[in-house]
């Protein structure tokens, strides 16, 4: 090192000192409400499987943090943010709406018919960091248990077949 730095003297060169990268702080995430009964935090997440003919499936994930109930397994071609908010008035009719929904930035999350629904519901949408799936953590393992025990272990041949045995695995 010293070597280098002689030569560049030397030669009248200046070091390039690097600027170092802004870092940013990252938020103490203190403000996160921690749920103490049912239908106080819900997660949502996107899993992708396919069918026997290599058409893609994307299944959208709803799982109640506190009693790890899971309200909706909808498996569709595609989604927008339409369909997402008609998934979860199904599933709100059925055990009622909760007060926080953490979702990670997906374009569907964050589309104008998912804010609008949840504002007019008194819905609560926490977003998690960008690449820190540990922030929406209950998600992530219920998305690692479907697929060790329904996406791994069946084909689904149809899009029917895939909507009946998913249901039948949230159920049980």
């Amino acid at each position: 090192m010293t070597k280098v730095y002689r030569l560049y003297r030397e030669l009248g060169l200046q070091l390039r000192n690097k600027t170092p990268r802004r870092r940013v702080k990252t938020k103490l995430r203190e403000d996160r409400a921690l749920a103490i009964r049912p239908n106080d935090v819900w997660a949502m997440d996107f899993v992708h499987d396919q069918l026997a003919t290599g058409r893609k499936l994307r299944i959208l994930t709803v799982v109640d943090t506190y009693s790890r109930l899971s309200p909706e397994v909808d498996p569709r071609f595609s989604y927008r943010g339409a369909d997402v908010v008609a998934a979860l008035d199904r599933a709100c009719r059925e055990i009622g709406y909760p007060k926080t929904i953490r979702v990670d930035n997906g374009s569907e999350f964050i589309s104008r018919d998912m804010d609008l629904w949840a504002y007019q519901r008194g819905v609560i949408l926490v977003f998690s960091r960008p690449g820190k799936p540990t922030d929406n953590a209950f998600i992530e393992a219920f998305n690692s248990k479907l697929r060790s025990e329904c996406l791994n272990a069946h084909w689904f041949l149809s899009m029917q077949d895939a909507c009946e045995k998913l249901e039948a695995w949230r159920r049980h």
